[in-house]
């Protein structure tokens, strides 16, 4: 069964958690990665890693001493990732409202890159809160959270902690149609 349909499936199960029928596209995955330093990073974390259409993508491109920390909260998801068996890939069956947690049992306190799948808008306002509220706290100075959504409604939410150090794309090869927030974390 290819990936597309075992995602649909998985996604008509559990759309409220998903917030999405069709993973993300090889043009959204670049687009989210674009502007990533690679070379610099030594610690990027995925929040929703989903069934690794953007995993992968980190994957290839990460330098051989850098760590991928990947949060799936969903069963059959975590599975996948868990089978890509990647070594520098870590993968967390774990909330990403339990990120600072979680790197601090793997001993990681600051991270350089958040690359989030998080279907933000349709998370619960008090989870979603303390996700972004952790995710700023955990990044290093200058370290960048990228976040895609399929609307402009929760910009007002990543302003109140990423200030204006936010820039907006929008990936319209993608079903749907995605915006890119790039938040940077500036102290």
């Amino acid at each position: 069964m290819s990936n597309r349909i075992k995602f649909f499936k998985e996604a008509l199960k559990n759309i409220k958690t998903l917030g999405t029928v069709t993973p993300s596209s090889r043009f959204l995955s670049k687009r989210m990665l674009k502007g990533v330093n690679f070379l610099k990073a030594d610690v990027i974390v995925e929040l929703g890693g989903g069934n690794g259409a953007i995993t992968k993508y980190i994957l290839e491109n990460l330098s051989p001493n850098a760590t991928l920390v990947c949060f799936e909260i969903n069963d059959n998801f975590y599975t996948q990732l868990h089978a890509l068996n990647h070594p520098q890939l870590i993968v967390l069956k774990a909330s990403a409202e339990n990120i600072i947690i979680e790197l601090q049992k793997l001993n990681f306190t600051k991270v350089d890159y958040i690359i989030s799948s998080l279907p933000l808008t349709i998370i619960p306002d008090e989870i979603s809160d303390k996700i972004l509220k952790k995710a700023f706290k955990i990044l290093v100075n200058n370290g960048t959270f990228i976040q895609y959504q399929y609307s402009l409604s929760y910009f007002k939410k990543l302003k109140k902690v990423f200030k204006e150090s936010i820039s907006l794309e929008f990936e319209p090869l993608n079903i749907p149609p995605a915006f890119i927030y790039r938040c940077k974390k500036v102290e």
